[in-house]
């Protein structure tokens, strides 16, 4: 079965659609989508209303934190993803927000763990972003013995951790388009990047694609059209900065 795997969709239709149409087209059997559909774009009508189909269908869905401070903003502005939250809420009707409030912190199916963050208490929001992280999420998933992979999101950016021969992480960045090997006689981590808002200076949509017959995992870049996105950001009247950041990936 290859699982379509997108987290970070940050209300951006526009990316979103299209790593849709990209993963159908490489043969994309199940999507899993890892939190933080809404949050800083200016669509998350939309990416919930297309999320609730993919689930009717089968779809795997986890709650990120930006999903949680949409159905329950902060009530002061401390950082960006404070500023859209309290617009996105007021976007949402009452059961789109109970939608995004029933989401599990964590899905597993079978030998794979989904979280949007660290499964080291999910809901504290822990960035993965280097080998020590990513161990601390990987010794909290030993409470599946079956789990040998994790997969995440985020941190927006695509990396792939997995244990060596001895007690440390390996850590290795992958090359868009490559199949990876990951045979499940290790036990493996990858954040899988951002649909809707990379941070890496490209502009380009990142999603993973997880094989689990033949045990590959493949990252993808995908162009959209993020002059739209961004367009759509600044007629919804959201602070310039997102739409910026959707040109320059920063």
């Amino acid at each position: 079965m290859k699982l379509a795997l997108m987290s970070d969709i940050h209300a951006n239709i526009q990316a979103f659609e299209t790593c849709l149409t990209h993963a159908r087209a490489h043969g994309a059997q199940q999507f899993a989508l890892l939190g933080d559909l809404v949050g800083y774009g200016a669509d998350p009508v939309a990416v919930v209303r297309q999320a609730r189909d993919l689930a009717d269908g089968g779809a795997l869905l986890i709650k990120g934190n930006h999903d949680a401070m949409a159905v329950a903003p902060p009530a002061a502005a401390n950082a960006n993803g404070d500023l859209t939250a309290t617009w996105t809420h007021a976007q949402l009707d009452d059961s789109q927000r109970n939608f995004l409030d029933r989401l599990p912190l964590t899905m597993r199916q079978q030998a794979v763990l989904l979280v949007h963050a660290s499964v080291n208490d999910p809901a504290l929001w822990r960035y993965v972003y280097d080998e020590r992280a990513a161990a601390a999420s990987l010794d909290a998933a030993a409470a599946w013995p079956e789990v040998r992979y994790v997969f995440g999101g985020h941190v927006h950016a695509q990396t792939l951790y997995y244990r060596g021969a001895g007690a440390g992480l390996m850590k290795f960045t992958p090359t868009p388009g490559v199949a990876v090997p990951v045979p499940r006689h290790r036990h493996w981590l990858a954040t899988i990047g951002s649909v809707g808002q990379p941070r890496d200076g490209n502009p380009q949509s990142m999603y993973a694609m997880f094989d689990t017959d033949k045990s590959r995992l493949t990252f993808y870049r995908v162009s959209y059209d993020h002059n739209a996105a961004a367009a759509a950001i600044r007629r919804a009247g959201l602070p310039g900065f997102f739409a910026d950041r959707l040109k320059v990936g920063q």
